[in-house]
């Protein structure tokens, strides 16, 4: 009879709870909800400009429900969404053209993106209350 195969010790994958994704891949990820959320969000202006079409009654149940905490919470959401998607889309077209593969650079493109939405978000919301 012969001895038993000794069992063969792999290193095992790392799970999701001990490896850590690259920035990168975080914003691609959040790239693709910010699209998708983006596209639900057009329900919401689909539903503001039928309101303004059936006129002031209609209409003053969608701003009442936009100046509310919710729907501010909301537009807040959706504006930090769009300058999101609009700064990372532009750094994906830099990426069609070949520039900007280098792990320095895709690391420095990476906080551009994040602090360019932030900014823009907050210019955005400052000039609407001006």
């Amino acid at each position: 009879m012969t001895a038993p195969a000794k069992p063969v010790t792999r290193p095992l994958s790392p799970h999701l709870q001990i490896y850590r994704l690259p920035l990168a891949a975080v914003l691609s990820i959040t790239h693709r909800i910010t699209g998708v959320g983006l596209a639900l969000g057009t329900l919401l202006l689909t539903w503001w400009l039928a309101a303004a079409a059936y006129g002031p009654p209609a209409s003053d149940v969608v701003d009442a429900f936009l100046a509310s905490w919710f729907g501010l919470l909301i537009l807040f959401g959706f504006s930090l969404a769009l300058f999101f998607h609009l700064c990372n889309g532009i750094r994906h077209l830099m990426w069609d053209t070949g520039a900007g593969f280098e792990k320095s650079q895709t690391a420095r493109s990476n906080v551009y993106v994040i602090v360019a939405a932030i900014v823009l978000t907050a210019i955005a919301w400052v000039l609407a209350y001006i």
